[in-house]
């Protein structure tokens, strides 16, 4: 009786491994990265779920067996975005006095940096890299180069890019002092072409916290269903022992055998 319990209570703990095997797929994300992960997710048939960490960040929770699909999948749409540096965090103060040399080269990082945040925030752009050249201020220089951009463009098939390049040009032109319209080379790169097929939404809910699609409230059926027949198992077999301990011992006493002298034997 003692091995069958083990068995099946072994039994019931391997069902609750396989059914809840999951994977981390991005972490430290704050809430609006997690909702555009999970929505594209979900959108594409792929479960996934939010879960809060210490720090009030969210990490994204998928399937391990679909694990390889989502990454390949968030890739294809641009997901999650880059991060750029701030002026603000690129130039933030330090004890040590920054050369005339490293404050330029500071300047061009932030710059390039805010502009490729912008240009990322377009509709259909999935990702953006501006690289500033600036100009040369030596007066004795006769022969300086001019302030130049080149932005580089990762889109979406369906942008017709053809007709943002002149309000790009224009804003990286004006983003930079002394950069001319001229100076500004746009260079687009569709992304290619999505051949997987866009299954039908899932069905999304939440619970507690957590969006769930019908396939993850069976999954989380079967292991509450498991848990609680383990719980059941354990509360019987501790109740069982418990009886056991408690039932009162009963002794049956032989009867004892006279000799003729009247002694016990």
């Amino acid at each position: 009786m003692t091995h069958k319990l083990q068995r099946m209570i072994l039994a019931i703990v391997a069902i609750c491994f396989l059914q809840g095997c999951k994977s981390d797929l991005y972490t430290n994300l704050d809430q609006r990265e997690a909702n555009q992960i999970v929505a594209t997710l979900l959108t594409h048939g792929i479960s996934a779920t939010r879960k809060p960490q210490k720090d009030g960040k969210l990490t994204v929770v998928v399937d391990e067996d679909q694990f390889a699909e989502a990454v390949t999948l968030l890739a294809e749409n641009g997901l999650p975005k880059a991060e750029f540096a701030t002026i603000g965090s690129v130039f933030k103060k330090e004890g040590l006095v920054a050369s005339p040399v490293q404050e330029r080269a500071q300047m061009i990082y932030a710059l390039s940096e805010e502009l490729s945040r912008t240009v990322s925030e377009i509709d259909g752009v999935l990702s953006a890299r501006v690289h500033v050249v600036l100009a040369d201020n030596d007066p004795l220089n006769r022969f300086a180069a001019p302030a130049s951009a080149s932005v580089f463009i990762r889109h979406e098939p369906s942008l017709n890019i053809n007709a943002l390049i002149p309000q790009i040009k224009t804003l990286v032109a004006n983003g930079i002092a002394g950069l001319s319209y001229e100076k500004v080379s746009v260079i687009p790169v569709a992304a290619p072409q999505k051949t997987r097929e866009t299954p039908a939404a899932l069905e999304v809910r939440e619970y507690m916290g957590l969006w769930l699609t019908r396939d993850s409230e069976t999954r989380v059926f079967w292991i509450a269903t498991a848990v609680g027949v383990l719980i059941l198992a354990l509360l019987g077999a501790i109740g069982f022992l418990l009886w056991q301990r408690r039932m009162p011992v009963t002794y049956a006493l032989e009867p004892t055998q006279t000799v003729p002298n009247g002694r016990a034997p």
